[in-house]
């Protein structure tokens, strides 16, 4: 038990004091960006889905004739 605690808190002394962390406005503007990227992206992946679906549709309504 006494090497998890030591674990702890040696790997919560290095987070705190070695470990040079990105300042607070760089990291709120890289989180707008790869926010905006992941919609931009989720929608991209949403309208070739959409299109697939609907050529997959008419493709099978040719060969049963519906």
């Amino acid at each position: 038990m006494a090497g998890i605690v030591g674990y702890i808190q040696e790997s919560y002394n290095e987070l705190k004091n070695h470990v040079t962390w990105t300042p607070l406005s760089e990291a709120q503007r890289l989180m707008v960006v790869v926010a905006v990227f992941s919609i931009i992206f989720s929608l991209a992946v949403w309208g070739v889905d959409t299109v697939f679906s609907n050529v997959i549709k008419l493709y099978f309504e040719k060969i049963v004739g519906a």
